[in-house]
Protein backbone atom coordinates (compact mmCIF):
# COMPACT_ATOMS: atom_id res chain seq x y z
CA UNK A 1 0.00 0.00 0.00
CA UNK A 2 1.12 3.38 -0.16
CA UNK A 3 -0.80 6.39 1.67
CA UNK A 4 -0.17 10.27 0.32
CA UNK A 5 -1.11 13.24 1.70
CA UNK A 6 -4.23 14.07 3.67
CA UNK A 7 -4.68 11.36 6.57
CA UNK A 8 -1.32 10.72 6.95
CA UNK A 9 -0.19 13.68 9.20
CA UNK A 10 -1.27 16.86 10.79
CA UNK A 11 0.79 19.53 8.12
CA UNK A 12 2.48 22.21 10.15
CA UNK A 13 1.86 25.43 9.27
CA UNK A 14 3.55 26.04 5.99
CA UNK A 15 4.89 29.09 4.13
CA UNK A 16 4.20 27.68 0.78
CA UNK A 17 1.09 26.98 -1.11
CA UNK A 18 1.16 24.04 -3.11
CA UNK A 19 1.55 24.28 -6.85
CA UNK A 20 -0.63 22.82 -9.84
CA UNK A 21 0.33 19.44 -11.26
CA UNK A 22 0.42 20.10 -14.62
CA UNK A 23 1.31 17.17 -17.17
CA UNK A 24 5.11 18.41 -19.21
CA UNK A 25 5.02 19.13 -22.85
CA UNK A 26 6.03 15.94 -25.12
CA UNK A 27 8.96 17.98 -25.77
CA UNK A 28 10.47 18.52 -22.39
CA UNK A 29 9.52 14.54 -21.30
CA UNK A 30 11.61 13.60 -24.47
CA UNK A 31 14.40 15.69 -23.14
CA UNK A 32 14.49 14.69 -19.23
CA UNK A 33 14.64 10.98 -21.24
CA UNK A 34 17.98 11.94 -23.06
CA UNK A 35 19.10 12.95 -20.35
CA UNK A 36 19.07 9.79 -18.54
CA UNK A 37 20.28 8.02 -21.65
CA UNK A 38 22.76 10.46 -23.06
CA UNK A 39 24.83 12.71 -20.47
CA UNK A 40 27.71 13.24 -21.90
CA UNK A 41 29.71 12.93 -25.50
CA UNK A 42 31.11 9.82 -24.41
CA UNK A 43 27.54 8.08 -23.78
CA UNK A 44 26.30 9.19 -26.60
CA UNK A 45 29.50 7.54 -28.50
CA UNK A 46 29.28 4.41 -26.39
CA UNK A 47 25.08 3.97 -28.27
CA UNK A 48 26.20 4.78 -31.70
CA UNK A 49 28.82 2.08 -31.42
CA UNK A 50 26.59 -0.51 -29.83
CA UNK A 51 24.54 0.77 -33.20
CA UNK A 52 26.93 0.34 -35.38
CA UNK A 53 27.75 -3.56 -33.27
CA UNK A 54 24.24 -4.37 -33.91
CA UNK A 55 24.06 -3.81 -37.32
CA UNK A 56 27.13 -6.07 -37.78
CA UNK A 57 29.76 -3.56 -38.35
CA UNK A 58 33.48 -5.05 -38.72
CA UNK A 59 35.17 -1.78 -39.71
CA UNK A 60 34.22 1.35 -37.94
CA UNK A 61 35.68 4.77 -37.75
CA UNK A 62 34.67 7.59 -35.27
CA UNK A 63 35.57 11.57 -35.82
CA UNK A 64 35.11 13.71 -32.60
CA UNK A 65 35.58 17.47 -32.65
CA UNK A 66 35.19 19.44 -29.44
CA UNK A 67 35.24 16.62 -27.25
CA UNK A 68 32.24 15.50 -28.73
CA UNK A 69 30.25 18.82 -28.06
CA UNK A 70 30.68 19.99 -31.55
CA UNK A 71 30.28 17.23 -33.86
CA UNK A 72 30.35 12.99 -33.43
CA UNK A 73 30.58 11.56 -36.00
CA UNK A 74 30.68 8.03 -36.65
CA UNK A 75 31.09 5.64 -40.06
CA UNK A 76 30.08 2.16 -40.26
CA UNK A 77 30.11 -0.83 -42.61
CA UNK A 78 27.03 -2.30 -41.00
CA UNK A 79 23.82 -3.54 -42.78
CA UNK A 80 22.41 0.12 -42.91
CA UNK A 81 18.87 1.52 -42.22
CA UNK A 82 15.92 0.86 -45.18
CA UNK A 83 14.88 4.12 -46.64
CA UNK A 84 11.29 3.08 -45.84
CA UNK A 85 12.66 2.47 -41.75
CA UNK A 86 14.67 6.03 -41.82
CA UNK A 87 11.48 8.19 -40.54
CA UNK A 88 11.15 5.86 -37.33
CA UNK A 89 14.84 6.07 -36.85
CA UNK A 90 14.92 8.60 -33.75
CA UNK A 91 11.26 7.91 -32.45
CA UNK A 92 11.20 6.71 -28.93
CA UNK A 93 10.93 2.76 -28.32
CA UNK A 94 10.93 2.36 -32.27
CA UNK A 95 13.22 -0.56 -32.11
CA UNK A 96 13.90 -3.46 -35.11
CA UNK A 97 15.57 -5.63 -32.36
CA UNK A 98 12.29 -6.90 -30.81
CA UNK A 99 8.37 -6.90 -31.74
CA UNK A 100 6.85 -8.14 -28.37
CA UNK A 101 7.69 -8.94 -24.32
CA UNK A 102 9.10 -12.32 -24.80
CA UNK A 103 11.66 -11.45 -27.25
CA UNK A 104 13.42 -9.39 -24.09
CA UNK A 105 14.61 -13.60 -23.35
CA UNK A 106 16.35 -14.24 -26.48
CA UNK A 107 17.99 -10.50 -26.99
CA UNK A 108 21.24 -11.21 -28.28
CA UNK A 109 22.28 -7.33 -28.99
CA UNK A 110 23.88 -4.28 -26.94
CA UNK A 111 21.18 -2.28 -27.94
CA UNK A 112 16.69 -2.99 -27.77
CA UNK A 113 14.92 -0.33 -26.45
CA UNK A 114 14.82 2.04 -29.47
CA UNK A 115 15.78 4.77 -26.94
CA UNK A 116 19.36 5.41 -27.95
CA UNK A 117 19.35 7.70 -31.22
CA UNK A 118 15.53 9.10 -30.36
CA UNK A 119 17.56 10.59 -26.84
CA UNK A 120 20.89 11.94 -29.11
CA UNK A 121 18.40 13.66 -31.15
CA UNK A 122 16.82 15.52 -28.67
CA UNK A 123 19.88 17.22 -27.59
CA UNK A 124 21.63 17.17 -30.43
CA UNK A 125 21.46 17.65 -34.93
CA UNK A 126 21.36 14.22 -36.07
CA UNK A 127 22.38 13.24 -39.24
CA UNK A 128 22.15 10.29 -41.12
CA UNK A 129 23.35 8.66 -44.14
CA UNK A 130 22.39 4.78 -44.99
CA UNK A 131 23.16 2.71 -47.67
CA UNK A 132 21.83 -1.13 -47.32
CA UNK A 133 23.18 -3.79 -49.91
CA UNK A 134 21.01 -3.61 -53.24
CA UNK A 135 20.72 0.11 -53.12
CA UNK A 136 21.26 1.92 -55.83
CA UNK A 137 22.36 4.78 -53.67
CA UNK A 138 22.59 5.96 -50.11
CA UNK A 139 19.60 8.22 -48.01
CA UNK A 140 19.91 10.95 -45.86
CA UNK A 141 18.22 12.26 -43.34
CA UNK A 142 18.17 14.74 -40.54
CA UNK A 143 16.60 15.07 -37.04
Amino acid sequence: NVDVGDGCGVPQEASMEPKDILRLDPLVVNQIAAGEVVTKPPNALKELLENALDAGASTISVEVEGGGLDRLRICDDGCGVKQADLPLLCERHATSKLSKFEDLESIETFGFRGEALASVSYVAKVHVTTKCRGDECAFKQSF
